[in-house]
């Protein structure tokens, strides 16, 4: 049995990823690296577990993914979500023309978890509460006129392909005001992430969530988180096994 995980080397997932089946006394992980499998280089050896892990935290691949935008720059999700996936259907094309060797990943799935659109009619259709949400929103122009039809005045508005909080925006609009609040910071070149929270009012704001929609975006209804002593709670669950 030879055991692969598609990674960038020297990565921290895939070093505990290897420690872990160091100490129970497997064969040594093989390393397929994101760059060989988004350059059509990729191959695995024969009856091989290929577990699928995280293409980020590498400047080059993020380039091969995302094209010339930085990577601290919010726009190019869109495009990397179309890379990123084609990417995915090449390792399954790989492991299926390779005899003995299976995926311990979905890559369908894969590809949902990283659209919050499709997770969101994904979860929805299990039966669960979620937030309501608007479609056919490209600016901030058919974003207001989105929420004056449905009476509402405040929005989530996040790329539909970003990850920690990237370019997400929390919007209040009634009529002529407008204000976005986000970890965004706007400068002369559009859009980056940072490390602190900004406000920006008017005409700003607007440019703001335009740039932002460039992209495509996930936009839901806001509601206030819950809180506990005073406090707000956020929680993360985890499902394994329907557990």
């Amino acid at each position: 049995m030879n055991l692969v995980v598609v990674g960038n080397p020297g990565n921290r997932r895939v070093a505990m990823y290897a420690s872990a089946v160091r100490a129970l006394g497997l064969p040594p992980v093989r390393v397929l690296p994101w760059r060989d499998v988004l350059t059509g280089t990729c191959a695995v050896p024969t009856d091989a577990l290929v577990r699928i892990d995280s293409p980020g935290e590498d400047p080059y691949v993020d380039a091969l993914l995302r094209g010339p935008c930085l990577p601290h720059e919010v726009a190019g999700s869109g495009r990397w979500y179309q890379a990123f996936v084609a990417g995915l259907r090449r390792i399954a094309d790989v492991v299926d023309g390779t005899p003995g060797a299976r995926l311990l990943n979905d890559v369908d799935d894969i590809a949902v978890m990283f659209d919050k659109r499709l997770c969101h009619k994904r979860v929805l259709a299990a039966g669960c509460p979620v937030p309501e949400v608007l479609t056919g929103v490209d600016g901030y122009s058919s974003l207001w006129q989105r929420m004056s039809e449905v009476g509402w005045n405040r929005v989530f508005v996040k790329p539909a392909h970003g990850s920690s909080a990237s370019g997400v925006l929390a919007l209040t609009a009634r009529e002529d005001r407008v204000e976005v609040v986000t970890s965004a910071a706007l400068g002369p070149h559009g859009l980056s992430n940072s490390l602190r929270v900004n406000r920006y009012r008017g005409a700003e704001a607007r440019a703001v969530v335009d740039m932002v929609c460039a992209d495509p975006v996930h936009v839901e209804r806001w509601f206030p988180k819950g809180s506990l002593e005073a406090r707000t709670v956020d929680l993360r669950v985890v499902v394994v096994g329907g557990r």
